[in-house]
């Protein structure tokens, strides 16, 4: 019963943004920490940022710093990811992931159930 669907990838210019969501259903999302990763080509899975049960703590990966800002809204089961100064690098399909709710980490293990992921490509 556990879903989570992200939206929001696309084609987007260097130095471009994009917004991501995750959309939640079949649980209490403000239980639980809501974490994002990304998969680029080649490349083995990479947590990008996270954000607490109650929305306090946020995590970013030192790639992402300063430029992509995670949120979230409980009462619209929402998990957002806004990504601005893109570049090739960020490039991959990025997911959601349902993580602990005493807990913030993008460690992959801890995170139980996975959306479909949403392909982001910056060209060039």
């Amino acid at each position: 019963q556990v879903q989570l669907v992200e939206s929001g990838g696309g084609l987007v210019q260097p130095g471009g943004s994009l917004r991501l969501s995750c959309a939640a259903s079949g649980f209490t999302l403000d239980y639980y920490s809501i974490g994002w990763f990304r998969r680029a080509p080649g490349k083995e899975r990479e947590g990008v940022s996270c954000i607490s049960s109650n929305g306090r703590t946020t995590y970013y990966a030192d790639s992402v710093k300063g430029r992509f800002t995670i949120s979230r809204d409980n009462d619209k089961n929402t998990v957002y990811l806004q990504m601005k100064s893109l570049n090739p690098e960020d490039t991959a399909v990025y997911y959601c992931a349902r993580g602990p709710r005493f807990r913030a980490t993008i460690d992959p293990a801890a995170f139980g159930s996975w959306g479909q992921g949403t392909q982001v490509t910056v060209p060039s």
